[in-house]
């Protein structure tokens, strides 16, 4: 299905830095809970699945590409307010999405 470049611009992408995690037992599936820093957007939260590839501890200071304008989704007890973005390869598990060079948080994804 194609979308046009308006339908696109309607999805706010950001850069965010992580700044705290920890383990989501409460989530169906292996998760951690993030805390993100977006800059002027301030800090958000995030559901992720990402238990495979990350340790909890490596991901503080990581900066991630997240979608940060769709509703929050209560996840089991977490209210999930940010969609951080990764690759699915074919094993289903996720690799996060991140800029090659550090920029400040908030920063949008064109």
């Amino acid at each position: 299905m194609d979308i046009t470049y308006a339908d696109f611009e309607k999805i706010e992408i950001r850069v965010g830095k992580i700044i705290r995690a920890e383990e989501f037992s409460k989530a169906r599936k292996p998760a951690f809970k993030l805390w993100i820093d977006f800059g002027p957007l301030g800090t958000k939260q995030s559901s992720a699945q990402i238990t495979k590839f990350y340790k909890k501890e490596e991901l503080v200071g990581r900066q991630v590409v997240a979608v940060v304008n769709f509703p929050p989704r209560q996840v089991a007890d977490f209210m999930s307010e940010v969609l951080v973005l990764g690759a699915v390869p074919a094993d289903g598990e996720v690799i996060l999405l991140q800029p090659d060079q550090e920029v400040q948080p908030g920063s949008r994804i064109l």
